[in-house]
């Protein structure tokens, strides 16, 4: 086995797939990308990935991205020894909810983060449009409520999953990007549940070693 695990500091979708990695227990090597030094834009890296985009992984000569995509491989190609290492469950019920759950993260709740970073991290603060801020602030707190209520006990599906690590990284950010613009209201809009939720995923053994460097 020898992964190659391409990254990017803060990026929340690269962010899910390091939790995964060290979730399974897995070895890689990590390459670190830098996207101020255009990174993503250089020919070596375009060459594995076209949409010059991270994560990407390069399993043995197979080359992988799209972090969702990556994930499901990972638990396909690396059966968990023990179902406290899988990250989705066996049953296909319960399995196609933590997929429903990541699908639903990715359309909606992803949806509004991404309008946020896109003013937030993308622009200038005197080119903010304050419409598309708003907007995408209201859209990360009705996806929120919606989690609240569909929290099944200590984590998303009920038992740690891949669902868990698609949800948090993107929390994370976009609760760390209110620090710029306090009025979002995203962080006031956490909810017992979340908030109970995402310490128990701060408090996993691994997670210090996939938190962003810069953000420490």
């Amino acid at each position: 086995m020898s992964i190659t695990f391409y990254y990017g500091a803060g990026s929340p979708f690269t962010w899910r797939v390091w939790l995964a990695l060290e979730h399974k227990g897995l070895s890689y090597e990590l390459k670190t990308l830098s996207f101020s030094a255009g990174d993503t834009r250089k020919p070596d890296f375009i060459k594995i990935n076209p949409r010059h985009h991270v994560p990407v992984i390069v399993d043995d000569g197979f080359v992988l991205y799209e972090s969702a995509a990556i994930i499901e491989y990972l638990e396909d190609q690396y059966p968990a020894k023990s179902r406290e290492r899988a990250l989705f469950p066996a049953d296909i019920r319960e399995r196609a909810t933590v997929r429903r759950l990541i699908r639903e993260i990715d359309q909606y709740f992803a949806f509004g983060v991404q309008r946020i970073t896109g003013q937030l991290l993308r622009k200038p603060e005197a080119e903010w449009d304050i419409n598309k801020l708003a907007a995408g602030a209201e859209l990360c707190v009705t996806e929120l409520a919606y989690f609240e209520q569909e929290m099944r006990g200590e984590f998303l599906a009920g038992k740690l999953s891949a669902a868990d690590f698609t949800l948090y990284p993107l929390l994370a950010l976009v609760l760390r990007l209110e620090k710029k613009r306090p009025n979002l209201g995203v962080g006031a809009a956490v909810g017992e549940s979340i908030a109970s939720w995402a310490r128990r995923i701060e408090a996993l053994p691994y997670f210090k070693t996939t938190y962003p460097a810069h953000w420490k």
